[in-house]
């Protein structure tokens, strides 16, 4: 989780739908830079089995890290979904949108999709906090849109 000055909420079902829609067209038309934090400060007191780099290179060994975030968060859907983060540290910035899915364990998907056009030219970017293995297990009631009787598919 994001430590520090946060609020959090939860959007409509409608505003994650057009969240992962404008993902998933920025990500497949190539009009798209990801950075993934491999590496993030906080993980030195972090136990290990629960880094970015260690989850990447246990369920994923062998393979481009930023291949396999274009090919994950395309493949995430509402029921992912499970919390949206304002860091009042950076109000500045776009929220944090947090899912999580399970691979060989619940695994925690932090993103945060920006416009750059203020600064660059023009290039969306999404930045991947984590994708790291929960320390907790995701229970039935963590994720508002899985629907009610139905085994949520990851």
């Amino acid at each position: 989780m994001i430590q520090g000055n946060t609020s959090k909420k939860t959007e409509t079902k409608e505003d994650i739908l057009a969240f992962i829609t404008n993902i998933r067209y920025c990500i497949e038309s190539g009009d798209c830079k990801i950075s993934f934090q491999f590496d993030r400060k906080n993980d030195a007191n972090k136990d290990v089995r629960f880094t970015n780099r260690y989850t990447i290179n246990d369920l994923f060994p062998n393979e481009n890290p930023l291949d396999i975030m274009k090919r994950e968060l395309v493949r995430l859907k509402s029921e992912n979904y499970i919390e949206t983060i304002k860091d009042l540290d950076f109000p500045d910035k776009s929220d944090l949108r947090v899912f999580g899915k399970r691979y060989s364990n619940d695994v925690y998907i932090k993103i945060r999709a920006e416009l750059l056009s203020k600064i660059l030219s023009g290039n969306n970017m999404i930045f991947v906090l984590s994708f790291h293995f929960s320390q907790y297990p995701f229970g039935d009631k963590t994720f508002p849109f899985k629907k009610e009787g139905r085994k949520l598919k990851w």
